[in-house]
């Protein structure tokens, strides 16, 4: 074992002491000390057993009394070196030494758990000190000037907690309750790719508005007449809009292009999708079945086989189903969105406005209704009763000619009692909103 520095210079001291007892006789065995070795410095604190004294005899009791020990002193082994040393001492002598001013249940100042006490006293006063040393940081300082200065921090306004639209369908599979907020999320993110310019019919040279029109109503009757699903008519005039708004269409042409859209709409939707022959039955076989499936090519093509987007069909569903709606209030939804279908001006609206503004026409009709637009439909759709003013009104006009002029397929369809025959509620008045 090595030996340390401290035991070093006390047998260098033990040495000499012997030398100067001999008065300088030969007899004294050699003292001399490395060279590289210094005399060990005065008391520092972490000597056990006590302060030395001037006096030499005090020195060598207290060399007497002090272990040897292998290791540096710090001060946890200081302090376990004094229990030893208490736990020694004669049973003769009192275990516990009162100082002077303090209470009889107190424990001596070398003992372990007092000298552990005033360390953690120690360490609990230096963190203190370090927290407020760092809380009077420049940066600190600076920020309580510029808070003080701005009137203090904002507060923030907790959102209202709203009831689950799909807590009834937790156990549906099909209602994807875990993904269905994403999904719609995705729906609002991607639906401005699915519209189209608003003035996309400006640019074609020998169809316009009027046309667009005469063939919408007619698909509406082919879509009635083949029992298809509503998801269906709203993709194939999507599918048809976004195919006129890049291609230039000849009047000859037009027809055809709004069979394929219902062809193609049909395979993406349906189950058991109408086969060719039966669209070229519908058109009294204006064209052939070589001319449907080259149409057909184009068109995919020209939208780039993109048939998976949002239509007002996505949103109505899920704005209906916030509304909390019964089967009267569903097929008036319906029912004024399909006449906007028809109407060429209602292209600039986007998908989801529509839809919106439907459920609010819907709401408006029914006349047990007492709050028109709810915060749980504003959260859901993303519209505000306002926002919704300019579209509704417009739904309300088509509502009030839907059983004038030649386009009336919508209006009959409706009139039906399968449709609840909401086409005969008389068109809501909207409140004047400031």
């Amino acid at each position: 074992m090595y030996e340390t520095r401290h035991q070093v210079a006390m047998q260098h001291d033990e040495n000499l002491q012997r030398k100067d007892d001999t008065k300088g006789t030969a007899a004294v065995v050699n003292a001399k000390a490395p060279a590289n070795i210094r005399r060990a410095l005065g008391d520092i604190g972490n000597v056990v057993g006590g302060r030395q004294s001037n006096n030499p005899d005090g020195q060598q009791a207290a060399k007497k009394a002090l272990p040897q020990v292998d290791r540096p002193i710090t001060r946890s082994f200081g302090a376990q070196l004094a229990s030893k040393k208490v736990a020694q001492e004669p049973s003769n002598q009192p275990a516990k030494q009162e100082t002077k001013g303090t209470k009889g249940n107190e424990l001596p100042d070398g003992h372990p758990a007092r000298m552990k006490a005033l360390l953690n006293n120690q360490n609990s006063k230096a963190a203190a000190m370090l927290k407020e040393r760092r809380g009077r940081t420049l940066t600190a300082t600076l920020t309580a000037r510029s808070e003080a200065a701005c009137g203090g921090l904002p507060t923030q306004v907790k959102e209202e907690v709203l009831p689950s639209i799909d807590a009834n369908d937790v156990n549906d599979q099909l209602a994807v309750v875990d993904y269905v907020e994403d999904i719609y999320s995705f729906y609002r993110r991607t639906e401005a790719q699915s519209c189209v310019p608003p003035d996309y019919m400006s640019r074609q040279t020998k169809i316009n508005h009027n046309m667009r029109a005469i063939l919408v109503d007619w698909l509406i009757e082919v879509h009635l007449k083949f029992k298809l699903m509503p998801e269906t008519l709203f993709l194939v005039t999507n599918v048809m809009d976004r195919y006129l708004s890049i291609q230039h269409v000849e009047r000859q042409n037009l027809q055809l292009v709004g069979m394929t859209a219902l062809l193609i709409a049909s395979k993406y939707e349906e189950i058991w999708a109408p086969e060719v022959q039966d669209i070229i039955y519908i058109s009294d076989k204006q064209y052939t079945r070589e001319q449907i499936l080259n149409m057909e090519k184009t068109m995919l093509n020209t939208l780039g086989f993109n048939l998976c987007v949002p239509t007002p069909y996505m949103f109505i569903v899920r704005f209906l189903k916030a509304a909390s709606s019964d089967f009267k209030m569903d097929m008036l939804a319906f029912y004024f969105v399909e006449l906007c279908l028809v109407d060429y001006s209602m292209v600039k609206f986007s998908p989801s406005m529509l839809a919106a503004a439907a459920v609010y026409m819907a709401q408006c009709s029914m006349k047990e209704k007492e709050t028109s637009w709810t915060k749980l439909l504003k959260h859901h759709s993303g519209y505000a009763e306002t926002d919704l003013m300019e579209c509704a009104r417009k739904m309300v006009l088509l509502h009030e000619k839907s059983r004038e002029g030649d386009l009336t397929v919508v209006s009959r369809k409706y009139t039906l009692e399968k449709f609840g025959a909401v086409a005969q509620i008389q068109a809501p008045s909207l409140p004047i909103l400031q």
